[in-house]
């Protein structure tokens, strides 16, 4: 596990910084910088392609463990230096300790050098092959040469795989009957089982007929929720409760089990529903929530989707009402295997072959195939290359589960050692998890696997990992933001199932002779945790999931930990062993107490999330110098510290905004700032100029309508790379609309609870109207919302949004109608009512109308809820 590496190469450039001043030393820095030497050397040789996959394990094994020694070495004298005498900067390390690993990591480097010796012979030996040469002799060089995998890895972009109908092959016989038995006239509900073994497509096949727009308008009431084989009730009933796309709210979110099965019963009954339950694993939790599925006979239906088959059978007693998914036939796997290597190309002629047997090899699997054609599309294109995998291919696909095994694994060992980490991380979390791509990146910075190059950021850095690992396929993206960039992740089960044996096999999570990682479902692993103490004390990262845990006993066990993720429970009071954890990269914590003094003693702090309104927020927060991320739920209280200095601060949510503030030059003190969130309450007439935040893409602007302090926009300047700005309870005057038109780069406007008025009115004079105004112009913008608004009419033309997508209108019950003008914009995608009135539901469907009608538009598409 050669990519530990950059973790310790990580911490050892932080404290030989020159610029740092948190830590002197007196003897050990040559010992230290001899280290950073070795460290980077070795990790700038395995970094090479040509050495992708060759180690041997035990070699692997060495590195690994060496480098896990001096991190242990280096952050337990760091984390003893700040609790003992935390005024003190001198940092000494045990010369004898320090020396034992420089000789591990320079014999790790002695048998790499002898590997890559090896290897130059072999290559050599083959290049000077003639035919006069002994056949036995080559032969040999080529059994060698093999044996050390050496393919070439190269970047190209390649199309994400089963998140669209455009890429399912095979199943439209399968789509064709499924939608009949979803809408046929058969009166009492149906419960319609998917059934097939794990990859062959279930849940996309089922995603996709949900999503599907003759589906969305047949049923009433659609609900989604991924089961697992530790269904969570409440998740499970949050989900089904949950519109498409929305935030649950605060109001189901107090309710408990028994009252949400309640309400679900109630909003199903007497209408004509849909639920899909993914991937059901057991008969008992259909025992438990069958009876909350109401009988309305209006033709609603229940589709599952399961590998077991004694599941299915117990739900739906007759096998004959099964939806069996079959194994692709051969000329659907070559067809699906093509589209993702080649795209809209063409194959060329002499591939077609090699890749005819590859595609064979996989047996039908869906998932198999898409994961060699990922593998194919990042080795070089040659038939050699082909030739070389079509052999690790067949030899990989055995008969029994292991045949799938092996292929996921040979796509594992072709990453890139950069990105080994990242993936197994995927293994941290619960099965069907989505995660937001934010979250992930901080966590892979606080663990230190994010190296950056050149002028790159950090987060730059990470998201291009991101990137990498959808490209290959390993990685699904679940949720995307208003703008069509990707904003959740998720990893398929049975690729989970790999991160979590291949983090077994390098130590890499909570196994049984060590915890680098840990993360909690339940108090089964809860107990498991506390019963080693010892080896918890080592531990970098701890994430708990489940809400009904207590974290207290394991808090003092978590010496060296970087990451405390404990988000998923409410706790009332701040832990005070957690202002011990002096080495914490990463805090998420749900606390309703606040956060308390003391705080500053975390000076490695980066990231710090709380979805909780806090009462108290002590004013050591602003003294932390290494915050980039805070984020809270609520706002943050007024802040009275005088003087900011908070350089490497990236996102801010949710400051308010008083004249203090302003004056003591706190927008001046976060020049990196990308995301934040502004609150007003009172003085109107502050203005407040974030022009020279040159880096703020993303800004919240905050307010309440019955203050005054509502009015503040209209002093507001704007920074001119905004890209994302959400308005709530401010009022938007004229003026202001043609202020954001200047703004290049703004891509999603958000309008919320705002009231529209003109400059010297209020909005009881006259019923209001925005009308965008000929010189008006918009040029960035793909999405716009306008939620809750006092607007009567809305008067705009194509070219003052040229490049829209979406439009979505929620709760403007006032509003008349949509401009007919805007279905002529050329770029839109979807415009979306939700509970708006009878007439701009009618001027929607008059828009969509006429595309149809006069342009032979039908790409234009209209929800209405």
């Amino acid at each position: 596990m050669a990519y530990n590496l950059q973790s310790l190469l990580t911490i050892l450039q932080q404290i030989l910084d020159p610029q740092q001043t948190c830590w002197k030393f007196d003897h050990n820095k040559p010992q230290l910088q001899s280290l950073f030497e070795k460290v980077e050397s070795l990790l700038q040789i395995l970094e090479k392609p040509s050495l992708t996959n060759i180690l041997p394990s035990k070699l692997e094994s060495r590195i690994r463990d060496a480098s896990y020694k001096a991190e242990d070495i280096i952050e337990s004298h760091m984390v003893y230096q700040k609790l003992s005498n935390p005024q003190s900067p001198s940092l000494t390390f045990s010369t004898p300790d320090l020396q034992q690993v420089t000789e591990e990591l320079d014999l790790a480097m002695e048998q790499v050098q002898k590997l890559m010796e090896r290897k130059k012979t072999i290559s050599t030996s083959l290049s000077s092959s003639s035919g006069a040469s002994s056949s036995h002799d080559v032969q040999l060089a080529i059994q060698q040469l093999e044996s050390v995998n050496l393919v070439e890895v190269v970047e190209k972009k390649m199309p994400a795989l089963w998140t669209s109908k455009n890429n399912l092959v095979g199943v439209d016989a399968d789509m064709l009957q499924l939608k009949d038995r979803l809408t046929n006239m058969q009166t009492k509900l149906e419960i319609i089982p998917i059934t097939g073994m794990g990859g062959i497509g279930k849940s996309t096949l089922a995603r996709n007929l949900y999503d599907d727009r003759l589906i969305i308008s047949h049923f009433d009431y659609r609900g989604w929720a991924a089961i697992s084989q530790l269904p969570n009730m409440r998740d499970i009933l949050l989900s089904l409760l949950r519109r498409p796309d929305e935030k649950i709210d605060d109001e189901l979110n107090g309710c408990n089990e028994d009252e949400l099965k309640d309400i679900l019963y109630q909003r199903l009954f007497g209408r004509r529903y849909m639920i899909v339950l993914d991937d059901i694993w057991s008969t008992k939790f259909w025992d438990e929530i069958r009876m909350y599925l109401p009988n309305n006979n209006n033709r609603s239906r229940v589709v599952i989707t399961t590998r077991e088959a004694h599941v299915a059978q117990y739900i739906v007693n007759s096998k004959s009402l099964h939806h069996d998914m079959q194994l692709l036939n051969m000329s659907a796997s070559w067809d699906l295997l093509r589209q993702i290597v080649f795209g809209e190309e063409d194959c060329p002629l002499d591939f077609q072959w090699i890749g005819i047997k590859i595609a064979s090899e996989c047996g039908g699997l869906p998932l198999a195939i898409q994961v060699i054609g990922g593998l194919l599309s990042k080795v070089e294109r040659s038939i050699d290359a082909w030739k070389h995998l079509s052999t690790d291919v067949r030899a990989s696909i055995v008969e029994s589960e292991e045949r799938f095994s092996n292929i996921l694994s040979l796509s594992y060992n072709h990453l890139p050692i950069y990105l080994k980490p990242c993936f197994l991380y995927m293994g941290a979390f619960p099965e069907d998890s989505k995660i937001k791509g934010s979250r992930l990146m901080r966590l892979w910075i606080a663990e230190g696997f994010v190296k950056s190059i050149g002028d790159k950021s950090l987060e730059e850095e990470a998201k291009d990992y991101l990137k990498l690992l959808v490209e290959r396929n390993l990685l699904l993206v679940t949720q995307k933001k208003q703008n069509g960039k990707a904003l959740s992740y998720s990893v398929h089960d049975l690729l989970r199932d790999l991160c979590i044996r291949k983090a077994n096999e390098e130590k890499f999570l909570h196994v049984k002779n060590s915890m680098r990682r840990v993360s909690v479902e339940s108090s089964y692993d809860m107990e498991d945790v506390c019963a080693s103490p010892q080896l918890m004390s080592l531990a970098r990262s701890f994430i708990c999931t489940s809400d009904k845990i207590n974290v207290s006993p394991v808090l003092c066990m978590l010496r060296l930990v970087r990451i405390l993720d404990i988000m998923g429970m409410l706790l009332e009071e701040f832990p005070e062993e957690i202002l011990q954890l002096v080495n914490l990269r990463y805090l998420a914590i749900n606390c309703s107490s606040g956060l308390p003094d003391g705080m500053s003693r975390l000076h490695n702090l980066q990231t710090l999330i709380c979805p909780h309104f806090m009462r108290y927020v002590t004013s050591e927060l602003w003294e932390m110098y290494e915050l980039i991320h805070i984020k809270f739920a609520e706002f943050i209280m007024k802040i009275k510290k005088i003087k900011f200095d908070l350089k490497k601060l990236q996102t801010l949510y949710i400051v308010w905004i008083t004249p203090k503030l302003i004056s003591s030059g706190f927008f001046e003190g976060i020049p990196n700032i990308i995301k934040l969130g502004i609150y007003y309450e009172d003085s109107p007439n502050i203005e407040v100029d974030l022009s020279h935040l040159h880096k703020l893409e993303i800004l919240l602007c905050e307010s309440q309508l019955d203050k005054d302090g509502s009015r503040f926009l209209h002093t507001l300047r704007f920074p001119s790379n905004l890209r994302k700005l959400s308005l709530l309870g401010c009022v938007v005057f004229r003026s202001l609309l043609t202020t954001l038109c200047t703004l290049p780069n703004l891509e999603v406007l958000r309008i919320m609870e705002c009231p529209f008025e003109r400059e010297g009115e209020t909005a009881e004079e006259e019923e209001e109207e925005w009308e965008v105004t000929e010189g008006d112009q918009f040029r960035s913008r793909l999405f716009l919302l306008l939620q809750f608004l006092n607007l009567v009419r809305w008067k705009a033309n194509e070219p003052n949004f040229p490049k829209l997508r979406k439009l979505h209108v929620l709760n403007c019950n006032r509003l008349e109608e949509i401009p007919s003008a805007i279905g002529d914009i050329s770029t839109l995608q979807e415009i979306s009512i939700v509970e708006c009135g009878a007439s701009i539901v009618a001027s929607a469907q008059q828009i969509i109308k006429e595309q149809q009608e006069e342009y032979d538009n039908f790409d234009l598409k209209l929800y209405i809820r």
